[in-house]
């Protein structure tokens, strides 16, 4: 299973780096800005999607995907809601014919 990393830039201008065991990050998230409430919706969303694929291919879920969730839901409680957070970028990025970025709401 491949996986993962998505690099952030906070509001603050603190920069953190984001575990994912899997790329199904690429499915809600593309480097770009995003309003903190929906990043951090988007990015537990994949994270929780990201375990629940270790689980059904291991048996068990991805404590690392847990962490990083956890990790983000903390950072942008340090954010109002309506703040920007800019994803910087995401290694590796998806095979040149898959990058069809997914539709922001």
């Amino acid at each position: 299973m491949p996986e993962m990393t998505v690099q952030v830039r906070w509001p603050d201008g603190l920069f953190r780096q984001y575990y994912s065991p899997s790329l199904v990050l690429h499915d809600h998230l593309a480097p770009g800005s995003y309003r903190v409430d929906d990043f951090r919706a988007r990015a537990t969303t994949a994270l929780d999607e990201a375990s629940a694929r270790v689980r059904a291919k291991y048996g068990f879920a991805c404590t690392s995907a847990a962490a990083s969730a956890e990790e983000i839901t903390k950072d942008a409680a340090r954010h109002p809601d309506s703040a920007e957070v800019e994803v910087v970028s995401m290694y590796p990025p998806l095979p040149a014919h898959t990058t069809d970025l997914r539709e922001r709401s």
